[in-house]
């Protein structure tokens, strides 16, 4: 069909405009700048900040432990990074980390990350989705897709009540057959190189197992994995678990460095 046409070929051009690759080999879409990104995460931080109390004292020296000594473990660029560590008050588990050297953790996940370890594997999947540019590549993939569907309803002249079901279904194919498996990708591969970085900290990487089971715990229903933003806890575990022995050699090689954080919990 003629619309399907022009959608391969404006995904074609904005593919070869800006495509980069990730950090463990996956091409990527990456249509904003690496200033841009800093931007939005300097917004969004100072957002979060405004909606939620802030806690200072022992969680915060805690929560800046952990995260120092996996910074410590950063690529060059990343590390020199001005990283800015708050706390929120929130029974929510839920941490995050932003372009632009953001990390956020709600004292709610203090509560199922139960030690130094668990709380690295965290915080050391959140950064990884910094590294990998997930921010970028998901605003990229979601501006592509929205083109695309503009694209689909100007070539193929759909007006009417029949052309607004058929574009609200054509929508909902794109959210459940391209945006959310494409997050699912990047906590995937955020789980993979988070596994490594906590290793490379000094954190035994097999804590990383152990939180996904206190989740799990402590988590109620959840939608099927192919509804969802983010893997299955079981899917996630299993990932864990094959990359299990490389990460154990590099947790091992870090210790012998001398990476031996030790951050008290309070």
């Amino acid at each position: 069909m003629r619309w399907i046409h022009c959608l391969a070929i404006g995904a074609l051009s904005l593919g070869l405009a800006a495509c980069t690759t990730s950090p463990t080999g996956r091409s990527q879409l990456t249509l904003l700048s690496d200033e841009q990104l800093d931007q939005m995460g300097a917004q969004a931080f100072a957002q979060y900040q405004q909606e939620l109390p802030m806690v200072g004292g022992a969680p915060l020296r805690y929560v800046q432990c952990v995260t120092d000594a996996v910074i410590r473990a950063l690529p060059e660029r990343e590390r020199a990074q001005n990283w800015q560590v708050k706390v929120f008050e929130s029974e929510q588990a839920n941490a995050f980390a932003l372009p632009g050297g953001y990390v956020g953790i709600n004292t709610g996940l203090l509560d199922v990350a139960r030690n130094q370890d668990q709380l690295a594997s965290v915080i050391g999947h959140e950064i990884a989705h910094v590294l990998a540019r997930h921010a970028n590549e998901r605003a990229s993939t979601e501006t592509a897709t929205q083109l695309g569907l503009s694209v689909i309803s100007s070539a193929s002249g759909l007006q009417g009540a029949g052309g607004e079901t058929m574009m609200a279904a054509l929508g909902m194919g794109a959210q459940y057959g391209i945006l959310l498996p494409f997050s699912r990708r990047h906590e995937s591969e955020a789980d993979t190189l988070g596994l490594t970085l906590m290793a490379e900290a000094g954190f035994d990487p097999r804590a990383s197992v152990a939180l996904w089971n206190n989740m799990s715990q402590a988590g109620g229903a959840s939608p099927p994995a192919w509804l969802s933003t983010h893997p299955s806890h079981g899917q996630r575990i299993g990932g864990l678990e094959a990359g299990m022995g490389e990460a154990m050699a590099r947790y091992e090689q870090a210790r012998r460095t001398g990476r031996t954080p030790n951050c008290p919990r309070p």
